[in-house]
């Protein structure tokens, strides 16, 4: 199957000044190098990596703002920046901390404007737009000045101005950022629902590790410029992999628990927290033979941990 969007060793230097203001010199930074992966239609995919990483870099290389200095990439065929204009009526675009819409109009005008910018037949726009406003409860506050909305409410209003055009690719930088558990929980069923009805390509940025885990069966993480990691949930685990921890509520506090093919790291009263290094089945064993257990609980390693593994080994 053709990929819809494919990067092939790109790259992205700046030249930056320094020193004094009379004596300044000149120096190449590379916020990206050498990063190839191709995205296959209606996949999700999760773009991670720490503050300065390269993500909104390759993001914007991606969607035609900035120009490769190295390599080359495709999304929908097209080459982003000699193909802006046609581009962006293939693709959807909502970054998290900026808003695409009118901040002194209605949400209900800003939703109309951007028909004329994509250019969207009047019949098809006042289709998307009914179910968008269904789907994502836009209804209550279309009349609403997009500066009095809220953050979760403005979100919702950006991602219906992205998909109003019926875009074959969404892009989204750090989408649920600053929202409530509700308006995550929210803007990730929608995704989910659009993904699988419509068959849209979405690749995020996000910092949140709970939008990985609901939404994305695969996962790049970029450091420093490079791709460190490219493949699923599974997979990164087994890249940087971390211990397991049990977690055994006793009866009452005790002493730190000794059992073989464990480690307790942490004590608070009669809850104690066991790294395992042997079969968890056989700690488990142990420790219900040799204490008065309450409760016990086996925890798997959260993608953020995982995630820091990767940057700490590199």
């Amino acid at each position: 199957m053709a990929a819809v969007i494919e990067a092939e060793g790109l790259g992205k230097d700046y030249t930056v000044a320094e020193g004094p203001l009379l004596r300044r010199r000149r120096r190449r930074v590379s916020a990206v190098r050498d990063v190839s992966f191709r995205v296959a239609p209606g996949e999700i995919v999760g773009y991670l990596g720490p503050n300065g990483a390269g993500k909104s870099t390759t993001l914007k290389m991606l969607i035609g703002i900035l120009a490769p200095s190295t390599g080359r990439v495709r999304v929908t065929g097209l080459e982003p920046v000699r193909a802006r204009t046609r581009l962006a009526r293939r693709i959807g675009v909502v970054f998290g901390q900026r808003t695409t819409l009118w901040w002194d109009l209605p949400l209900r005008d800003s939703l109309a404007l951007t028909r004329h910018l994509y250019r969207v037949p009047r019949a098809d726009h006042a289709r998307r737009l009914a179910e968008l406003t269904e789907v994502l409860e836009l209804a209550p506050f279309l009349a609403t000045p997009v500066r009095q909305l809220s953050l979760g409410q403005r979100m919702r209003g950006d991602l219906a101005a992205a998909l109003l055009h019926a875009p074959q690719v969404l892009v989204l930088d750090e989408p649920t950022i600053g929202l409530d558990v509700v308006s995550k929980t929210a803007i990730r069923e929608f995704l989910l629902r659009l993904n699988a009805e419509r068959g849209t390509t979405i690749l995020l940025t996000t910092h949140d590790l709970g939008d990985v885990q609901r939404l994305c069966r695969r996962v790049m993480v970029i450091d420093g410029g490079r791709l460190a990691f490219d493949g699923d949930l599974t997979g990164l685990h087994a890249v940087a992999p971390s211990p397991r921890t049990l977690v055994v509520d006793l009866a009452a506090p005790a002493a730190p628990i000794a059992v073989p093919g464990a480690r307790t790291v942490r004590v608070e009263g009669p809850r104690q927290w066991l790294e395992l290094e042997g079969n968890p089945a056989r700690v488990i064993a142990q420790v219900a033979a040799d204490y008065e257990v309450a409760d016990i609980t086996l925890r798997e390693p959260d993608i953020e941990e995982v995630v820091h593994r990767i940057y700490a080994d590199r």
